[in-house]
């Protein structure tokens, strides 16, 4: 190969001008370059010279050159004698790799090595056809359906050329080399355009000619010495489509049913078809003409490609004893066809075609089928299948409802029947299997829970003595008329309400089984004597206001009512049950909140452990002086003035033991004669001092200011029995009397409170807890009052020894034990 080389000629022109002192200063420099080429691939030898740089200075210059080609990939390419400016090519460089190689050029003063003169400079690389066109692959494999229409594109094969596109080393173009198997009926052609060829065909493909086509694609470029190519193989493979139309050839199985036989299959239609096997277009598709009742349905065995007819319906014979019906076949895919007429040489060739798009495929043709009903023995049936009947409610066992027919279809098979019960739940009727008469079993009641939806069923059968038996069903519904034979009731028998100062009411209501004119409205009446407690507003309906007078208190109470349906018939007296209590602590009567009670922790819970052990204290000294007796009897002490022992009967809220009218006086500074409801005299400890639940707030009150002043009283005459006594004597008085009167203040404020917190029948667990004060802090909440204990002459030392107490009140009350 040749090598190119140019000189490049540097003309330096230096333009300088004059300066105050005579100083010469460079302005301008300006290099002319001749452009030089390399072309790739020289195969030398090397190194040659490329070319000299020359420089007009009258003072020696080094040169110098560096970029891509010396010191840069493709290093050591290019280089330059320093001394003379000679560039020298060493090596071969591919233009595919680098089309331009840009390097700077310097000339150096070799008196100080300063840069004289820096130049860039590019040298261009020239292509030679070094490289044939590749093809994006080497074998192209696609489909292509036998119905495409000649014209249409098959395949596309893509290339490329490394060499100059710009060149014709760079560019190619396509052609077929040869089409294997060679047809008749269809010719391949190419047509490219820049680096894709596009393959089409003329004619028609044919599936059962040719099952794939190889071509043999050739991409070859346009160089000027020397054309280079490659190959690629293409591969067609032709898919089958419909072009052969199936036959139905003939029929297989029995072709005939037996009556109301259904899901089975009749026959088996076989076809013919030409197409590939298994294909879509070789799929038959049938249809059935002339089955509007859909007696049949016909499905494509995917393995043989036969039709299968099966019945769905049922037939009988005594409608119709064959059938004949007609089935058409097609495929699964559109049927076309292709001939080809004329092939000119120049374009496309003159083919005919047929299919859905051109309109004209051929109507199928019928294939007529007769099916044979055989004869069987069919179920006698009841005429009519279905009767409903109306009886009156508590009819007497035995009324006839009515009568059941049946008749039996067949023609050639004659049978008797008989009569029979199928479900009757209940029992309540019986037929006569003979004449299928059908009467009542028993006295029928509207209100039973199987009559429902205003009906009540029953299954009737009819068997004839065929071989085997056959069986028809029949359906009696009864329809039972309303009697007034159910009274009304309460809807519930127990209530809650809330106490209050104001009337309050709550509902009831009533139910009757009965249907109108029977129940409802109902008319309520309240019974025994409720004037001015309770009364009903209003007392005809459904549902009335049962109405709570404000002076009714706590307590359960049990009322009678008398309720009455429209016709003014009811039952006896019936109970209702009202409970009444404090809502603003429960909302609920029945609800429990003991549990609540138990959360309390800290100062709260030893308030509440202490003041129920007091409590205890004191119950049990009152049930240990209370006996059996009604009549209250004291048992005076000799041992001290003051002490005295009052027996009653509390066991029970509301009964306390009776106190006599009068007392004897043990020690008369102490004790006058009392009567017990004599509030002007100093109240004695008894079981009279509980106030009982009948008690108003008034009365308790008072009895609370009387306790005080008799308290004070007893302060005063114990004051001046202490100057005549010896100190002895004194402290002993004083101690006996404040301990009876603190048991009296105690028991007198903790009964009272009891009586506002207890509702009759209910614990004192019911209410939850409330907190009064923490420990360590002083008590000040206004809803608890504080309990009157002596002022001035109560000592607290009196409790801290009560042994001996208890002992004296234990041998008082059981001396046998005690002794």
């Amino acid at each position: 190969m040749k090598t190119i080389t140019a000189t490049l000629v540097l003309s330096l022109c230096i333009c300088t001008a004059e300066a105050a002192g005579s100083k010469r200063i460079r302005e301008k420099r300006a290099w002319i370059i001749d452009s030089f080429n390399i072309e790739e691939e020289s195969p030398g030898p090397f190194p040659y010279l490329l070319g000299t740089i020359e420089l007009d200075r009258k003072y020696l210059v080094n040169f110098g050159l560096r970029g891509s080609g010396v010191d840069q990939d493709p290093v050591g390419v290019l280089d330059i004698d320093q001394k003379n400016g000679r560039v020298m090519v060493n090596r071969k460089v591919d233009y595919e790799s680098h089309q331009i190689l840009k390097l700077v050029f310097e000339a150096r003063n070799q008196s100080n090595n300063q840069v004289d003169t820096r130049l860039g400079v590019e040298i261009k690389i020239l292509d030679i056809n070094d490289h044939a066109p590749i093809f994006q692959r080497p074998t192209y494999k696609d489909d292509v359906e036998e119905s495409l229409t000649q014209g249409s594109t098959v395949l596309t094969v893509m290339a490329t050329d490394k060499d100059d596109s710009q060149t014709p080393n760079g560019t190619f173009g396509f052609r077929i080399v040869s089409v294997t198997p060679k047809k008749d009926n269809v010719e391949f052609y190419l047509t490219s355009s820049s680096t894709v060829g596009v393959i089409s065909f003329k004619g028609c493909l044919d599936y059962e000619k040719a099952k794939s086509y190889q071509i043999l694609v050739e991409a070859k470029d346009n160089g000027p010495k020397v054309q280079l190519s490659s190959t690629s193989t293409v591969t067609l493979n032709v898919v089958d489509k419909n072009n052969h139309l199936p036959v139905i050839t003939g029929q297989r199985g029995p072709g005939k049913i037996k009556e109301r036989e259904s899901g089975v299959e009749v026959l088996r239609l076989i076809v013919f078809d030409k197409d590939s096997n298994g294909s879509d277009a070789w799929r038959a598709k049938f249809k059935i003409h002339g089955d509007n009742e859909g007696y049949f349905k016909i499905e494509t065995d995917p393995v043989t490609n036969e039709g299968i007819l099966t019945v769905l319906k049922p037939m009988d014979y005594e409608e119709q004893t064959s059938r004949n019906v007609s089935i058409s076949v097609e495929n699964e895919v559109p049927y076309f066809s292709c001939v080809i007429t004329n092939r000119p040489p120049t374009g496309l060739w003159g083919v005919k075609t047929e299919g859905p798009e051109t309109g004209a495929a051929a109507a199928p043709k019928l294939y007529p089928v007769t099916i044979s009903v055989e004869d069987v023995n069919d179920p006698p049936e009841f005429v009519p299948p279905v009767q409903r009947v109306t009886i009156m409610e508590n009819s007497k066992a035995g009324t006839p409802l009515c009568t059941f027919k049946a008749v039996d279809p067949d023609k050639t098979f004659g049978s008797t029947f008989h009569f029979t019960k199928g479900e009757d739940v209940d029992d309540w009727i019986t037929v006569d299997p003979k004449t299928g008469e059908v009467v009542t079993a028993k006295v029928l009641d509207r209100e039973s829970p199987f009559y429902k939806n205003s009906s009540y069923n029953v299954l009737l059968y009819v068997v004839d003595n065929g071989e085997p038996p056959m069986t028809g069903t029949g359906t009696l519904i009864i329809q039972v008329g309303d009697q007034n034979d159910n009274t009304p009731v309460l809807d519930v028998n127990s209530l809650s309400m809330c106490l209050s100062d104001k009337p309050t009411s709550t509902n009831i209501s009533a139910v009757d089984l009965d249907l109108p004119p029977y129940s409802g409205p109902f008319k309520f009446e309240l019974l025994g004597d409720v004037k001015g407690k309770w009364k009903l507003d209003p007392t005809y309906g459904t549902t009335v206001d049962l109405v709570k007078d404000g002076s009714v208190y706590s307590g359960i109470y049990h009322l009678q009512l008398l309720v009455s349906d429209s016709q003014g018939i009811s039952s006896e007296p019936q109970n209702l049950t009202i409970t009444v209590c404090d809502c603003s602590v429960s909302q609920s009567c029945h609800e429990r909140r003991a549990s609540k009670a138990i959360l309390g922790a800290g100062a709260l819970g030893i308030m509440a452990v202490a003041f129920f052990l007091l409590l205890a204290i004191l119950l049990m000294v009152f049930l240990m002086s209370c006996k059996q007796e009604k009549n209250m009897i004291v048992t005076v002490s000799d041992e001290g003035p003051g002490w005295r022992l009052l027996e009653s009967n509390i066991e029970i809220p509301g009964t306390d033991c009776k106190v006599p009218s009068k007392m004897t006086e043990v020690d008369s500074h102490v004790q006058a004669p009392l009567k017990r409801n004599d509030y002007s005299q100093k109240p004695v400890f008894s079981g009279a001092s509980v106030v009982s639940a009948q008690d108003n707030l008034e009365n308790a009150f008072l009895r609370e200011q009387l306790i005080r002043r008799s308290l004070r009283r007893s302060s005063t005459r114990r004051s001046q029995r202490s100057y005549r006594s010896t100190t002895e004597s004194r402290n002993y008085s004083l101690y006996s009397v404040d301990v009876f009167h603190l048991r009296q203040s105690l028991s007198t404020q903790i009964n009272k409170r009891l009586l506002k917190l207890q509702a009759p029948g209910e614990e004192l667990e019911d209410y939850k807890p409330h907190c009064y004060a923490y420990e360590g802090e002083p008590m000040t909440d206004t809803h608890l009052d504080a309990i009157p204990l002596p002022e001035n002459d109560f000592h607290p030392d009196a409790l801290s020894n009560l042994d001996l107490r208890f002992n004296k009140l234990a041998t008082i009350c059981s001396p046998d034990l005690m002794s």
